[in-house]
């Protein structure tokens, strides 16, 4: 979100039209689902171990960083800054929004030879452009050794280049979905799409546990698209993240689905990561109780 700019505030944006659709999602290519770590056991060992795995908690960390294209407060385009601020996070799973260029081939501000080289990450595949990692500037980042099982976009009401991913994911021997969004500057517009963001979950092969989390540009604490979160969810709230320099806004979200304990949430505010960006990331520690 700009610097400057409001919630709400309706005069100054365009009125519903016929100008307002919702997204065209091309078809992908099928891609092969990454392997799991135990795909190559034999059956009874592999058997015997997921059954292990699924009667011990599994404790993972989720971040968002809305990364402004690796534009900084000195206006630089540093994408190894960026790549530095993940490290210094260490999460397990990061979704980030801005990740790509605005314009031309929407290529990624981060290079997926330095994504690979310099971290722990691979980004989820998503995107029929070569050159890009996510789906209008929204990309996911999982760290490897967990399993992706399945990866879509999740279509949205949108007049801007906003959008949301969702993937699916193994680790632990635990199923589990995550959803990165970047949601519009509008209040309605927001609303409408939190509800498809949901709505797409609903219509998802069996239930299992879910964070979503990004750049919702929801300057209400509790009100806003908030609400339409309902009583199967939780939106925590790790802190101030925006504008990087003196933090005011808490735009950037974290929700989680019932089935999590929570461990820790927290805006963090490195010394690069208040110079990488102009919203600071935040992440939440969480914990699946064993079965």
């Amino acid at each position: 979100m700009k610097k400057g700019l409001r919630p709400d505030n309706t005069s100054s944006r365009p009125s519903r039209s016929s100008r307002e659709k919702i997204e065209t999602v091309p078809n992908f290519p099928h891609r092969p689902a990454t392997p799991d770590p135990l795909c190559c056991w034999p059956n009874a060992c592999k058997q015997a171990a997921c059954h292990l795995l699924r009667d011990c908690p599994v404790q993972l960390t989720f971040a968002s960083f809305n990364i402004h294209r690796a534009i900084g407060l000195d206006r630089r385009r540093d994408p190894d800054r960026i790549l530095s601020v993940l490290r210094e996070i260490d999460a397990d799973v990061v979704a980030l929004q801005e990740a790509d260029r605005r314009f031309g081939r929407r290529a990624s501000v981060l290079p997926l030879a330095a994504i690979a080289d310099h971290t722990p990450y691979r980004p989820v595949p998503l995107s029929i452009r070569p050159v890009s990692i996510g789906w209008h500037g929204n990309a996911l980042l999982v760290r490897r050794g967990i399993a992706v099982t399945d990866a879509a976009i999740v279509p949205l009401p949108t007049l801007e280049p906003r959008g949301a991913i969702r993937v699916d994911l193994t680790a632990g021997g635990r199923r589990l979905r995550v959803v990165g969004m970047h949601l519009d500057l509008s209040g309605l517009r927001r609303r409408h799409q939190v509800r498809s963001i949901l709505g797409h979950l609903d219509l998802c092969d069996g239930h299992c546990p879910t964070v979503l989390m990004g750049d919702l540009n929801e300057w209400s604490q509790h009100g806003g698209c908030l609400r339409e979160f309902h009583h199967d969810w939780r939106v925590l709230s790790p802190g101030r993240s925006f504008p990087s320099r003196r933090p005011v806004a808490q735009l950037d979200r974290i929700v989680v689905s019932r089935d999590w304990r929570i461990l820790e949430t927290r805006v963090h505010h490195s010394a690069l990561a208040a110079r990488g960006s102009d919203h600071l990331p935040v992440y939440a520690r969480l914990e699946l109780p064993k079965k």
